[in-house]
């Protein structure tokens, strides 16, 4: 199946309670061969209002992460756990997650990354370990399989936590340096 044949099928799902109170399906975007993935939990109010990851106050932040280790936003993708906005911006529920991981899965196998850079506790936690632990686990790598993974600060908290934002830039770097060597 290509990108565009999974995002067709994902515009039309209904398997789960958040079709009903979403205004878009918010697919992913970016390069479909690019080595670094980006995955967060699921879209913010005006990512469900645009049908685009990552656009909104948190996604301008990591927007800005991304261009200070040298790269830009159209060389990597940027996907969510959960492919619609939960309501008032909660958490995605594990039942949400559990239906909405085949279209990630698909996604991942489809660009075939070398990277995959989980977004807060929610995708780290189903993506690296159940158990992670983001404010003592962030910035690790970990393979699995042939893919390295890390788990970092979500952008929307670091807008509430503004301290914690050396710690994320020093994710960043890391995720630089591994980018660099290949």
């Amino acid at each position: 199946m290509a990108l565009n044949e999974l995002k067709k099928k994902c515009l039309e799902c209904r398997d789960c309670k958040l079709c009903e109170t979403r205004t878009n399906v918010v697919f992913g975007e970016g390069n479909p061969n690019a080595r670094l993935m980006f995955i967060g939990e699921g879209p913010g109010e005006t990512e469900d209002q645009t049908g685009r990851p990552f656009v909104g106050r948190a996604g301008q932040l990591l927007e800005k992460m991304i261009l200070a280790i040298g790269l830009t936003r159209d060389e990597v993708y940027i996907a969510n756990m959960v492919k619609c906005r939960p309501p008032k911006n909660r958490d995605p529920e594990q039942d949400e997650t559990e239906t909405c991981i085949k279209y990630l899965r698909e996604q991942v196998k489809l660009i075939d990354p070398e990277f995959i850079v989980c977004l807060g506790r929610i995708s780290a936690c189903r993506l690296i370990d159940p158990d992670f632990r983001v404010t003592k686990q962030h910035g690790n790598w970990i393979q699995k399989g042939k893919i390295k993974f890390m788990g970092t600060f979500h952008p929307s908290a670091l807008l509430r936590n503004p301290n914690q934002k050396p710690e994320a830039f020093e994710d960043f770097l890391k995720i630089k340096l591994e980018y660099n060597k290949g």
